[in-house]
């Protein structure tokens, strides 16, 4: 699989302060669907690749996804507001946006803090 080789063998004990190296890629999500499913390597990246487009085609119309287990991807809308650059104290516009938020499901925190990873 891509990315083996920067896997650490355990994460526990995470902090702000952790640079975490254990990362799926879409090409280790494309091997699972693989092995997983039975597909070829091409058909399992063609599964992929309209998974995500589907998931980030329905985000660009600000709409919600809610996959069940898993959690919701949730599109805010931000208001402009006013900052301050922290090295000269000057006042700056911050513009409108939207952003992406997660929020994981209780099945899918449950299983998170029932892992091997647990502290």
């Amino acid at each position: 699989m891509t990315g083996e080789s920067a896997r650490s063998p355990s994460c526990s004990g995470l902090g702000p302060s952790v640079t975490v190296t254990n990362i799926m890629t879409k090409a280790d999500v494309v091997e699972s669907v693989c092995k997983e499913a039975g597909f070829s390597k091409k058909e399992s990246a063609e599964i992929v690749e309209m998974v995500f487009d589907t998931i980030k085609d329905t985000l660009e119309r600000a709409e919600k996804i809610k996959l069940s287990g898993f959690g919701n991807f949730i599109v805010r809308e931000k208001k402009s507001r006013v900052g301050r650059n922290p090295q000269t104290g000057t006042e700056i516009e911050i513009s409108a946006r939207r952003v992406l938020t997660f929020r994981p499901s209780q099945v899918l925190k449950n299983a998170l803090n029932t892992s091997n990873g647990t502290r």
